[in-house]
């Protein structure tokens, strides 16, 4: 009966997204997967965070993205995931993370994620094996990745976690594909996002910005939305710099002053756990990582609740 319902889900989600183009301009929450004591997932949880969630003015959310732990995950535990985030939430785009490190289990976890109810997929760069992963391979691999994709395709840079940059002329020419739709930029280069805005321009590509750190640089050179994990725990607050942005209100460079700590806390500082620490102190879910990633030190907790307490958070 489970599978009867991600294949219905799927089949409404596909068709939509098929017959219009997927608008990527606004904000999703990179969500964090909760897990109990034991390090199982916790649907319950999930659950009871998505209510809290879907009353934002997110577009969407990402699922199973870096903030995720995707790469701790099952497939059948991805799905799973994706599919309780469409079942709290029937409308809003879910963008599923379902990168591999090859090109045939990436397509697998793609078709999989579509039919629990994906509405995109984003794909990141194989790194494993750095010495090989050449523009030419980089081209290949997304390209038959979105070949065989039911659903629209974003592709992942993130540097910081895979040790390499997607060459910007091979994001120019997968642009061109029908069934890419846009590049997560997760690097922090405003120049690099400015080169891809300028190389793909009348591709109908998005850019979207990994960060509320530098949302404002990016958004003046191209990108139209952003994955932010501070949106997490001050949605209202990223969402309204992104409504600032596209609007050109005078005071979003205030806005976006005001965000670049906290988030820098929430993810290079103290990475996932200090993110799962705001979770628990704003009300959501948090709870613990997956091993090997460890919970904050004291010390940790009390440098994160100052960074969060001077933006009106109360960790402590």
């Amino acid at each position: 009966m489970l599978r009867i319902t991600r294949m219905h889900t799927a089949a409404s989600f596909c068709a939509r997204t098929m017959s219009t183009r997927v608008s990527l301009s606004g904000v999703f929450p990179p969500i964090p997967t909760p897990f109990d004591s034991s390090e199982e997932l916790d649907l319950a949880k999930l659950r009871g965070n998505m209510s809290i969630w879907k009353k934002k003015p997110y577009l969407g959310y990402t699922v199973l993205g870096s903030n995720g732990e995707f790469q701790y995950l099952s497939l059948a535990e991805k799905c799973k995931l994706v599919e309780t985030v469409r079942e709290e939430d029937t409308e809003k785009i879910i963008i599923g993370g379902a990168g591999a490190e090859s090109t045939k289990l990436t397509i697998e976890c793609v078709s999989e994620i579509a039919k629990a109810g994906a509405t995109t997929a984003l794909i990141y760069t194989p790194c494993f094996y750095k010495g090989s992963m050449s523009g030419a391979a980089f081209k290949e691999h997304f390209t038959r990745v979105a070949d065989a994709s039911p659903i629209p395709v974003i592709l992942y840079n993130v540097p910081g976690n895979t040790g390499l940059d997607m060459p910007v002329p091979v994001i120019a020419d997968l642009a061109a594909h029908e069934n890419v739709i846009g590049v997560k930029e997760s690097g922090g280069s405003v120049v690099r996002i400015g080169q891809i805005a300028h190389l793909t321009t009348g591709k109908d590509f998005q850019i979207l910005a990994g960060s509320a750190s530098f949302m404002k640089a990016s958004y003046s050179v191209g990108a139209v939305g952003a994955v932010a994990a501070l949106a997490n725990v001050m949605g209202d607050e990223v969402c309204k710099l992104h409504d600032q942005l596209v609007s050109g209100v005078d005071e979003s460079l205030e806005l976006q002053y005001r965000l670049i700590a906290p988030n820098t806390a929430v993810t290079a500082q103290f990475g996932i756990a200090g993110l799962k620490y705001v979770c628990d102190a704003v009300g959501l879910y948090g709870g613990p990582s997956r091993s090997p990633i460890q919970p904050l030190s004291g010390e940790q907790k009390g440098a994160l609740s100052k960074i969060m307490a001077d933006v009106g958070i109360t960790c402590l």
